[in-house]
């Protein structure tokens, strides 16, 4: 029991990890019908972030955390201007382009940082007890950022101006502009945003696994399950995508290995696509 307690509560701390990296390309993919492949390359962006703060700086970990979503923002706002809204209306070419990005991003960071492993000092030492069960604070606290976060995401869009806006650009743009909406300006505060949220995943990853430049291919693959499972544009069902994923692959890593955990992961997820192709929450299209 105290094994099956452990691995379950190592499976929320993923989910944390995952919700937070999963909710930026749901944002992007739900509301600009954009898929961005080098969503893993902000990610690790926000996670050099925290190195160069903290262990080049010498700064506080708490001060990387914001300059991880306003660097990864950026990175995002000159990926949209220049690249992505060139290309609106032509997925093929948006995956393309940003699979280009991505690989580009990979080889400048393994140029500037090199291609070993960095490392983040943790920083909320200590940990809790109960009976066999050890959980650190940190993942405490990830756990616990990881909801604010989306329920700050929630209640940016859905109770203030800016929301609306997105979500009137969303539903038709067409009118939208003839309403006065800047809709480019929309997308690309959009993108910004979720490039920003993929960030944060990054610096909140750092202390726990090791930083390098190809270290944004599985939070990508994972982000990709939780969309599919939950169905994109649901932030219900981002929540419940990212627990399954997260949990399953805690759970099944636990009595078997990381690499067939996964395996069983993906034919469930396949499964589910058979039965839900829009996933277990798809929102309702008019």
């Amino acid at each position: 029991m105290d094994s099956f307690l452990a691995l379950l509560l190592n499976g929320l701390n993923s989910s944390a990890l995952i919700l937070t990296a999963a909710l930026g390309m749901v944002i992007i993919c739900g509301l600009m019908d954009v898929i961005n492949l080098a969503h893993g390359e902000l990610i690790m962006i926000g996670a050099y972030t925290a190195f160069a703060v903290t262990q080049t700086a010498g700064l506080g970990f708490w001060v990387a955390l914001p300059l991880s979503f306003i660097t990864a923002a950026a990175a995002g706002t000159i990926m949209e201007v220049l690249v992505v809204k060139r290309l609106t209306g032509r997925p093929a070419e948006t995956m393309l382009a940003t699979f280009g990005i991505s690989v580009v991003l990979q080889q400048v960071t393994n140029i500037v940082f090199g291609a070993q492993s960095q490392y983040v000092a943790i920083p909320i030492e200590g940990k809790v007890t109960f009976g066999h069960v050890v959980i650190p604070y940190y993942n405490i606290f990830t756990i616990l950022f990881a909801a604010a976060v989306t329920a700050g995401t929630v209640l940016l869009l859905k109770k203030t101006k800016f929301g609306r806006r997105v979500r009137a650009v969303t539903q038709n743009r067409a009118m939208a502009e003839c309403l006065g909406i800047n809709t480019a300006q929309v997308d690309t505060l959009i993108f910004a945003f979720g490039s920003g949220l993929a960030g944060l995943a990054g610096a909140l990853a750092a202390p726990v696994k090791s930083v390098s430049p190809f270290m944004g291919g599985p939070y990508l693959i994972n982000s990709f399950m939780t969309s599919v499972v939950g169905g994109v544009g649901s932030f219900t069902g981002t929540t419940v995508g990212s627990l399954f994923v997260g949990e399953s692959t805690a759970l099944l890593g636990g009595v078997s290995n990381d690499v067939l955990a996964s395996i069983l992961v993906l034919l469930m997820i396949i499964a589910i696509i058979r039965f839900k192709p829009e996933g277990l929450f798809a929102k309702e299209r008019r």
